[in-house]
C-alpha cells in the first residue's frame, strides 16, 4: 500500500498585501488629486460665472422693460393731468396763464427738470408726475421745490406751489405729501381731481 502524505498543502492567502507606499507616490497622488480638485473647482467658478451672467442679463432686460413701462404710463398721466391742471387750479383760486411741459436745464452745474409747470404773473405751479407715489418721491420732489428758484430765476418774483400727480399711492405717500404743503393730484378714469382735504392750504416755496 502506498502511504499518504501525511502533510498539509500550503493555501494561497486570502488577501494580497502590496509594499506600503513611499513618500514620492503619496505625493504624486497628492498633486493629482489636488489638480483634480483645481479643475472641478474652475468648471464649476465658470459654471457659476455663465449663471450669474445670464441672470445679470434677465434682470437688466426686466428693468429695461419695467422702465419702458413706467415711462409710457407716466407720458400718459401727464398727458392727463396736464389736460385737467388749468380748471383745477381756477378752481382753487390759482388763475393759469400757461403751463410748461418738461422744463429741464442746468444751473451750475446741476441738472434738473420739472414735469409740469402752470405759470401766471404772481403765482407758479410746479406739478410732479409719478405712476406710482411713495415716500421717497415726496421727500425728493420737496428738495427740488426748494432749489426751484435757483434753478429757474426767470421765476425768482414768484410765489411756487407744488403738487404732486398720481395714478396710485403707496402707503399713505399722498397724505405725506399733503402735509408738507403740496397739492395731490389724484389721475382717475379719463381726468384728474385734486383730493387735498376742504381745509388744506398750499406752502409756498
Amino acid at each position: 500500500m502506498t502511504k499518504r502524505k501525511n502533510h498539509i498543502e500550503a493555501e494561497e492567502p486570502i488577501a494580497r498585501y502590496d509594499k506600503p507606499l513611499d513618500f514620492e507616490q503619496v505625493w504624486k497622488m497628492f498633486q493629482e488629486t489636488d489638480r483634480m480638485f483645481q479643475e472641478t473647482d474652475k468648471k464649476f467658478q465658470e459654471t457659476e460665472r455663465l449663471l450669474s451672467k445670464k441672470s445679470k442679463e434677465t434682470d437688466k432686460n426686466l428693468n429695461k422693460l419695467e422702465q419702458l413701462f413706467t415711462s409710457q404710463w407716466g407720458k400718459l398721466v401727464e398727458s392727463l393731468v396736464d389736460g385737467d391742471l388749468v380748471r383745477l387750479l381756477n378752481k382753487k383760486d390759482i388763475p393759469v396763464e400757461r403751463t410748461v411741459q418738461r422744463s429741464k436745464g442746468n444751473r451750475a452745474g446741476i441738472n434738473f427738470e420739472f414735469d409740469l409747470i402752470a405759470i401766471n404773473r404772481k403765482e407758479i405751479v410746479i406739478v410732479e408726475v409719478k405712476t406710482i407715489l411713495r415716500p421717497d418721491d415726496v421727500s425728493e420732489f420737496l428738495e427740488r421745490l426748494l432749489n426751484a428758484k435757483e434753478y429757474m430765476p426767470e421765476y425768482a418774483d414768484r410765489i411756487i406751489y407744488g403738487a404732486m400727480a398720481y395714478l396710485t399711492a403707496d402707503g399713505h405717500s399722498n397724505r405725506m405729501a399733503e402735509k408738507q404743503g403740496l397739492f395731490i393730484i389724484r389721475a382717475t378714469g379719463s381726468s384728474a381731481s385734486i383730493v387735498n382735504k376742504a381745509d388744506f392750504k398750499p406752502k409756498p416755496f
